[in-house]
């Protein structure tokens, strides 16, 4: 029975136990054995032939929608000082109740966290208090530039 089983997984290696019964109720019924899924369950735990589930990620980012993608300011810009120019980006967070949203600043000279902001929602509010704090850190020296991510996160921009 472990046989044909193997045999069956050299062309479908991710095919459950479910599936395994029902695609090879004939082969087992030709070879006179009566086995049902748990028992093939059982089987197949016994011999480590069980297959894990894929887990699916969430699909956080979109880009592919109707607004305007800015182009990329610093694409051939040599960063060569702190504070020169910054970066921003939202990073989805899962939690027992969902996601929560973290904002980032950060300088690109040196790679710092110069700003950041936990939210519940994706209102332009967390990405301005991540600013904020950034501006604050940075008291006198503020940016030269600040890029758009082209990706859409709000219609509030």
């Amino acid at each position: 029975m472990v046989a044909i089983v193997k045999n069956r997984r050299k062309s479908l290696p991710r095919e459950g136990v479910r599936k395994l019964t029902k695609s090879l109720k004939q082969e087992f019924t030709n070879a006179h054995l009566k086995i049902g899924r748990d028992t093939l369950f059982n089987i197949l735990r016994k011999h480590n032939m069980l297959t894990l589930r894929k887990k699916y990620r969430s699909r956080t980012t979109n880009s592919y929608h109707r607004f305007y993608k800015y182009k990329n300011i610093i694409k051939d810009l040599e960063v060569n000082r702190p504070n020169q120019v910054w970066v921003s980006d939202i990073t989805y967070i899962r939690t027992i109740k969902g996601f929560c949203y973290l904002a980032l600043i950060t300088d690109m000279y040196s790679r710092k966290i110069v700003g950041y902001d936990i939210s519940n929602s994706l209102e332009l509010k967390g990405c301005q208090r991540a600013l904020n704090k950034a501006l604050y850190q940075a008291k006198d020296t503020t940016p030269n530039q600040h890029p758009i991510n082209s990706k859409i996160q709000s219609k509030e921009f």
